[in-house]
């Protein structure tokens, strides 16, 4: 069985609590060999488990609408979610597609008497888990109102050390002057020089200058240093209204020096975004056939003898290390240079437009699909009736349960109205695929129709603009497997698009 694992953790002091997530992986991965269950996809983030929405939960989420996993794989239930309800709406989607649920740590018992334990289970855990965060959170407040920084997180900072409370004179923060000299010289390239984050740096790593937790320098992070009002001498903490707390952070640059970094900050985002060169034709279409995730855009600097040349790069996101799984892993899919890979996709997108009975073809197909889609609301519709049906009847059979009736009597209607459910539901799903898959194309249809024979006279003279929108109205998907690129879209591509350059 294709196998996901997820592992999360609310904050790093879950660490000795038998729950960090190197525990939580080991032993996840571990029921797996033995159950021997095929791992594909590693999950692991630190985030609240009250929210829903959360970065790689919605990874794992689209992993499983896809039908790409047959079981999901968790330490406990309460690293699912803390949030009763939020429980509830995920393992419904699991059992939507087909998706199994296993814990390392528990049984999860699909009767039900056993869902409903999990849920009251599930109240439990949310009710904890908001006074704790009720207490932490009153606890950090109060500190800030004394005029302390609230946490040692909040307190980390490039630039600076920090003063624990614990200490004399402690909840603040004293300059690390060699850090300093770098922030000083952070500002004075933007100021002075106009140089964007991105090519700061590239200078800062060039230079070997060591970040605060030792990684190379990223443009989001000399944005944050450069865009963050402490440097000036002005600490806030934000909860609800912002609490400035005052003479806790020593200024290492002067208010007007600041403005105007905010004022160049500004300027270099209109400019980039003017700058034709850093246009990419085909961002946020491109997956990765290794790791499923999208490819990332990146402007790649090759250093000559006497100058340096910048071009434009797609990278998929683990192989550019900006994946968060727990695993580290990178991936070694292969990366493309923009304008090559933009040539080659483009040209089957050309081959689509230019031949108007594959056009024809697949619009004559919409138009027979939408025919058959009032048919399928109507059984639709029907199938849900069912389905609430059956939730009247397990909800009655618990009452059975709890009342002490027979156990051999209430396990085989359970069996029965099961068995029924799991029907249901496939049809369910089979239908509600059906139906979304005919309103689009008929949605669409007219539009698409309309657009192509616009083009189709100028197609070898479009500029940036109109060839993304043919990108969008085209649905176009471009899946890179090394050297092989395989586009896909609502007019059947890939027949004619596989190409297998030499080089890219």
């Amino acid at each position: 069985m294709k196998a996901a694992i997820y592992c999360r953790v609310s904050s790093d002091t879950q660490e000795a609590h038998g729950t960090s997530l190197q525990t939580q992986h080991e032993a996840t991965l571990k029921y797996c060999a033995d159950k021997t269950y095929d791992v594909r996809y590693h999950f692991s983030e630190v985030y609240s488990g009250l929210s829903l929405d959360r970065p790689e939960l919605d990874r794992l989420r689209d992993h499983v609408r896809a039908e790409a996993v047959d079981v999901v794989v968790i330490y406990c239930l309460d690293r699912l979610s803390r949030n009763a309800t939020h429980g509830v709406i995920l393992r419904d989607e699991l059992d939507k597609h087909g998706v199994l649920l296993e814990s390392v740590t528990e049984d999860i018992d699909k009767t039900p008497l056993g869902e409903a334990i999990t849920y009251l289970r599930g109240t439990f855990s949310q009710i904890e888990a908001e006074k704790i965060r009720e207490r932490t959170m009153r606890g950090r407040k109060k500190k800030a109102e004394r005029g302390c920084i609230p946490c040692g997180g909040y307190s980390r900072l490039y630039g600076y050390d920090y003063i624990s409370v614990r200490e004399k004179d402690g909840g603040r923060r004293v300059i690390d002057e060699e850090q300093a000299r770098w922030v000083r010289q952070m500002f004075t390239w933007l100021v002075d020089d106009g140089m964007a984050c991105f090519s700061i740096a590239s200078q800062l790593n060039a230079f070997s200058v060591p970040t605060k937790l030792g990684n190379r320098w990223s443009r989001s992070v000399v944005h944050k240093i450069l865009s963050n009002p402490a440097y000036m001498g002005l600490t806030l903490y934000r909860q609800g209204d912002p609490i400035e707390l005052p003479n806790i952070t020593p200024a290492i640059i002067d208010r007007s020096v600041f403005e105007a970094a905010q004022r160049q900050l500004r300027l270099n985002y209109e400019k980039a975004k003017r700058n034709t060169r850093r246009q990419y034709l085909l961002h946020g279409h491109i997956r990765c056939r290794h790791c499923g995730k999208p490819y990332w855009t990146h402007i790649a600097i090759q250093h000559r003898k006497y100058n340096d040349y910048e071009y434009r790069r797609y990278a998929c996101s683990s192989a550019a290390g900006k994946s968060s799984s727990f695993s580290g892993d990178r991936c070694h899919n292969k990366g493309w240079m923009a304008d090559k890979l933009e040539n080659l996709v483009w040209k089957q997108i050309e081959h689509i437009l230019d031949n108007p009975s594959l056009i024809t073809a697949e619009l004559e197909k919409r138009r027979h699909d939408a025919n058959s889609v009032g048919v399928l609301e109507i059984e639709l519709k029907q199938v849900e009736r069912d389905l609430k049906r059956l939730d009247r009847d397990q909800s009655q059979l618990l009452d059975w349960a709890l009342q002490g009736f027979p156990e051999d009597m209430v396990l085989v209607r359970n069996k029965r109205l099961n068995a029924q459910r799991e029907a249901l539901k496939t049809r369910r799903t089979e239908l509600e695929r059906h139906i979304e898959t005919s309103q689009e194309a008929v949605m669409n249809s007219s539009k698409l129709e309309d657009y192509v024979k616009l083009i189709r006279e100028k197609l070898t003279k479009l500029d940036f603009e109109t060839k993304r929108m043919a990108i969008e109205m085209l649905d176009i998907k471009v899946w890179i497997d090394g050297y092989d690129v395989d586009v896909t879209g609502v007019i059947p591509i890939s027949d004619c698009a596989t190409a297998t350059p030499q080089s890219a």
